[in-house]
């Protein structure tokens, strides 16, 4: 199937944008249905916004101590007594080790 380039209109500020035919190859291949709503720009303030303008809650952390070298650490997750809890460097050394 070939695609053409095609001019479509920005739901958010309403500006001409071209949805190029490379674009709706690349939506095909993805088995993407719809086409893009927006613009490049306002896709990329959205982004923006959404990843880093918001104020994430902080997490709630847990004290514990290391399995492996005693330490008291902090975890973001509460506790069990039926799995060892590591500290940072810890867990690291082990994941390597895998």
């Amino acid at each position: 199937m070939a695609f053409e380039d095609k001019t479509l209109k920005c739901k958010d500020c309403g500006a001409d944008f071209v949805f190029t035919a490379g674009e709706q190859e690349f939506y095909a291949e993805k088995g993407f249905e719809n086409e893009p709503a927006r613009c490049r720009d306002c896709r990329d303030a959205r982004r923006r916004s959404r990843d880093g303008g918001e104020v994430r809650a902080q997490r709630e952390m847990h004290e514990a101590v290391c399995a492996e070298c005693g330490v008291t650490t902090q975890v973001p997750f509460r506790p069990r007594n039926d799995r060892p809890i590591y500290c940072r460097d810890c867990f690291a050394a082990k994941k390597t080790e895998l």
